[in-house]
């Protein structure tokens, strides 16, 4: 079984981002990365057979056969092409007899993931657990909104204070996850630990907090989970926070580089991990949604499914009842959201060799219009006949209020939907998995071409042309 390994994380320069309070937690910025751990584990092949199995008492082949014949795009099982969920991770607090309970806790960690099934990609927004909201009429930390009346009163609060849209069921999320303390320190122990190379001495005990750490220097240090949460929360050191955020990603990057690439170790630990994410993850996404976005994302790179940017503040005031709070900044807050709400694009594309390896005589084309615009299809067949692709048909798309070029491939050969989209010519044309996935050897792609086509053609008509891929 293969190990995995990361360089330590070097000491930044520069003081921490004004707007992230220094006593955030050391697992809180964990917390954007688990979706990414679900994405990859929970919802993965062999664990939903092994769910069949166990929960469903179905026979080895009875379970296969089901889970193979559920496996769908996640446009088809969520109906849309993008969801909104709402992210929190809670602490624990402990009782009298020093026993752990999450009963009234607050949302230590507060974030907001679009996930956009097109493009593979999603963004986060991260809000500050401090920061002034509206809780039941008064001015409160936003953070209080899970404590006082758990999911269903964060999903009104935190909904509001972006300014989301509310869907059909009259929420602002579609969806939601909630991660309790230890769940990385769960997870690390379901794929038999990590290797992790330490830069310098850790000695620190925290009887209260249940916090024992020592490390020494320019040691790797095959580490079980609570060695692990223990290295992410370590502070004592000359840069603090900044370098205790470095070591979270460290075991992050560690975390899914075994996921990913580690196939026999997540089919041995499979009981563990989903045991892991039944103690520690709270959701209402079910387990055919889980499994569409594993199937959906195996492939995605993870730096498209990792960038969080926080919204940060502009002042501090004091409430009656919740001391100090952070007056957001608008600005910041208004442009997060609308990106939130945007466009969404890979910021890891490919690499301009691999796509050239797809050879336009191997595909075969399906060409719709779903634009409005009268013979705008009929271009874009003309156009990629002449660079070489096959085109079997030419017609109308299901509606013509496509604004956005759709490029929907059967095929499972690598970068064939970048290659037709870069010789399109449409750089934000979306990329999605076909529904349709015809038998045979050949590149099936169907285009259904937007109103943004012709805006792109307009460009291109005005711009040198660039050398051709072929």
């Amino acid at each position: 079984m293969s190990r995995a390994t990361i360089n330590p994380p070097a000491p930044p320069a520069g003081p921490p981002r004004r707007g992230t309070p220094a006593r955030a937690g050391g697992w809180r910025r964990a917390v954007p990365y688990l979706l990414a751990l679900v994405l990859l584990a929970v919802g993965a092949f062999g664990g939903a057979v092994a769910y069949r199995i166990m929960h469903d008492h179905d026979t080895l082949s009875s379970a296969i056969i089901k889970t193979v014949v559920a496996e769908r795009p996640p446009s088809d099982v969520f109906g849309t092409d993008r969801i909104y969920v709402l992210l929190l991770g809670i602490d624990y607090n402990y009782d009298d007899k020093d026993q752990p309970y999450s009963k009234g806790a607050r949302s230590d960690t507060i974030k907001v993931a679009g996930i956009d099934f097109p493009s593979k990609s999603m963004k986060l927004v991260s809000v500050l657990r401090d920061t002034e909201a509206t809780v039941n009429g008064r001015d409160a930390k936003i953070n209080e909104a899970y404590s006082v009346g758990g999911e269903p009163l964060s999903d009104s609060v935190i909904g509001e204070f972006l300014g989301m849209p509310l869907n059909a069921q009259g929420h602002h999320f579609d969806r939601y996850v909630v991660v309790k303390i230890n769940a990385i320190k769960d997870f690390v122990n379901a794929i038999g630990g990590i290797d992790v190379d330490v830069a310098e001495n850790m000695d620190y005990d925290d009887n209260w907090g249940h916090l024992h750490i020592h490390f020494l220097a320019n040691h790797r240090y095959h580490m079980n989970g609570e060695q692990a949460q223990g290295y992410m929360r370590f502070r004592h050191d000359a840069c603090s926070d900044p370098c205790r955020a470095k070591r979270q990603d460290q075991v992050i990057q560690l975390l899914i580089r075994k996921l990913k690439g580690d196939k026999f170790n997540d089919a041995v630990h499979l009981p563990q991990l989903l045991a892991a994410f039944n103690r520690n993850v709270e959701t209402n996404l079910t387990l055919d949604e889980e499994k569409s976005l594993a199937f959906g994302f195996a492939d995605a790179n993870t730096a498209d499914l990792s960038h969080a940017d926080v919204i940060g503040y502009v002042d501090t005031k004091e409430t009656p009842y919740d001391g100090e709070v952070l007056v957001p900044d608008e600005r910041e807050k208004t442009r997060l959201v609308a990106e939130l709400l945007g466009a969404y694009g890979n910021v890891t594309p490919p690499p301009r060799s691999a796509i050239a390896g797809v050879r336009p005589s191997s595909v075969h084309l399906v060409v719709d219009n779903g634009s409005g615009v009268s013979g705008l299809a009929g271009n874009v067949a003309a156009k990629l006949e002449k660079d070489g692709y096959v085109v079997d048909a030419v017609g109308n798309a299901d509606s013509f209020t496509y604004d956005v070029t759709q490029i929907r491939t059967a095929s499972r050969v690598p970068y064939v939907g970048e290659r037709v989209r870069s010789d399109l010519g449409v750089p934000g044309a979306a990329l999605a998995p076909s529904a349709d996935a015809t038998p045979g050897p050949r590149s099936v792609v169907t285009i259904i071409v937007g109103r943004d086509y012709a805006t792109a053609g307009a460009v291109a008509a005005s711009t040198p042309s660039a050398a051709p891929l072929h």
